[in-house]
């Protein structure tokens, strides 16, 4: 597994993306296409050269540590990379109307941002290494924060950007504190060799502990978990809908994937350290978010408490994993946690882009009650957002149910019945608010001056297919967890 040469073959998505994402920067520079249309075929181009490099890679079994050890290439990190590609298109697909109608593609830095952005994230998923996990970080934060500032007039947009600036910033000290700790502890900075300290036992207890609770901390603000959620819904609600997407879809994978390579790879040995901080952060996550979206009636600032719910339930997944002497267990258990996280970057995908399909200029569909009547207007966009719905509430046959059951059932294996119990409570709290927008969309009077819906066809097309899956994926759930299973186990050593 492990190779002494620089093997350039295993990061070639990473120097693709760098080399597409520089190309674009200067054709972009020339162009005077109002539109911004070749900068953003050439985005979606290159996000389709990627998905299928990655996809040969994965295929060909192209696995293996490379650079020193830094950037690691395994089944979890294919993956995690094509399912990145595939929500920053479909983010942009979505986006490009509403972008152009706000005057936010006068240039073309909304694409070379998103695709900077995108290789701090491969950076991140793919980190063998406490410092390139933190370059990777910082990579993606960077450009995230101009994205969210992308808007220079609109104050509310620029205030945004400033409360993710200065909290970003914390919670990167946080974590790169943590990692000090942790290098101090071990003298490693490589996450497989921190492993083999803390298997053999040769660590600085107590010093390692006080990194791993800076190490979560720092985690749980990315990921967006109380009591670290402070700025998920006024960030997600001052930021223009098209950027709220593209930080709130791919970004949560790419932390997902340092939480999984950090506790899981690195710290495992202890997990009765961690374990228990998962389980506080993921009860206040599904308590406050559930209970605080019920009073919201912004649909954005809503569905970002959602998100925190959302996140509360992958961290049960996650902390259900450290059985001892059971593998098969744990790697059910973060199979789980990683087949929900890529079903609520779905399902974010789909509200998030109905809300920009809605939106047109001078109208923002943010309001709850802006969807009133929305099945006489547009019956079609009515029933994806119904399906959407019923997906975050976990009905069947709606694939959030089988994410939701996964969970619970992980939770429950491992001897964890009052948090199941506490999950299931909090998910019919939950019910309350998403099947009141339903309501409001098919019982409510449509107000008169938000007047019909229009959508181009290849928006349509991607919001269909959008709504298609989480039908299709919930009937059919197994392949996508057969796969999720997989990955942990052949790139985790479980």
């Amino acid at each position: 597994m492990m190779q002494s040469h620089i093997d350039f073959a295993l990061a070639s998505p990473e120097i693709l993306l760098l080399v597409f994402g520089l190309a674009i920067l200067l054709i972009d520079a020339v162009s005077s296409h109002p539109e911004r249309k070749p900068t953003f075929i050439l985005t979606l181009l290159a996000l389709g050269v990627l998905t299928v490099v990655s996809l040969v890679q994965w295929n060909s079994g192209a696995v293996g540590r490379t650079f020193n050890g830094l950037y690691v290439a395994d089944n979890l990190s294919h993956l995690l990379k094509v399912a990145s590609y595939i929500a920053v298109a479909v983010t942009l697909v979505y986006g490009r109307v509403y972008a152009q109608a706000r005057d936010m593609l006068r240039g073309g830095e909304l694409y070379v941002l998103t695709l900077m952005a995108l290789l701090g994230q491969m950076v991140m998923i793919s980190a063998g290494n406490l410092i390139s996990i933190y370059l990777g970080l910082e990579l993606m934060s960077l450009a995230l924060y101009a994205l969210i500032a992308l808007r220079r007039d609109d104050v509310v947009a620029t205030e945004a950007a400033m409360k993710y600036f200065v909290l970003g910033a914390l919670a990167s000290g946080f974590l790169l504190y943590g990692m000090s700790m942790v290098y101090g502890a071990t003298g490693q900075l490589d996450i497989a060799e921190i492993s083999k300290v803390v298997a053999a036992g040769q660590q600085q207890e107590l010093a390692l502990v006080f990194g791993v609770v800076f190490l979560v901390a720092g985690l749980a603000f990315k990921l967006g978990a109380v009591p670290f959620h402070m700025w998920v819904p006024d960030v997600y609600q001052g930021s223009p809908t098209a950027v709220t997407l593209i930080l709130g879809a791919a970004p949560k994978l790419a932390a997902f994937a340092i939480a999984l390579r950090l506790l899981v790879e690195g710290l495992h040995g202890l997990a009765a350290d961690w374990q228990p901080m998962l389980m506080i952060l993921a009860v206040l996550s599904l308590a406050i978010g559930n209970l605080t979206a019920i009073a919201q009636t912004n649909f954005k600032r809503m569905l970002a408490y959602s998100t925190i719910s959302h996140v509360g339930f992958v961290l049960l997944g996650l902390m259900s994993g450290a059985v001892a002497g059971k593998p098969d267990a744990s790697a059910q258990a973060y199979g789980s946690a990683l087949f929900y996280m890529l079903i609520y970057v779905l399902t974010t995908l789909g509200t998030f882009g109905m809300i920009l399909l809605l939106s047109r200029q001078g109208f923002e569909c943010e309001q709850i009650d802006d969807l009133k009547g929305l099945n006489r207007r547009s019956p079609w966009h009515a029933a994806i957002l119904l399906l959407l719905m019923f997906s975050l509430t976990g009905i069947p046959p709606m694939v959030g149910f089988y994410a939701k059951l996964a969970v619970l059932q992980v939770l429950i294996d491992a001897g964890h019945v009052a948090l199941a119990v506490i999950a299931v409570l909090f998910s019919l709290i939950g019910a309350f608010y998403y099947l009141r927008v339903v309501k409001v969309v098919y019982f409510d009077e449509p107000v008169a001056e938000v007047g019909a819906v229009s959508a181009s066809c290849g928006q349509r097309g991607v919001l269909s297919l959008n709504g298609a899956l989480i039908l299709v994926l919930g009937i059919l759930p197994g392949g996508l967890m057969a796969l999720c299973v997989h990955a942990i186990q052949t790139s985790l050593g479980l």
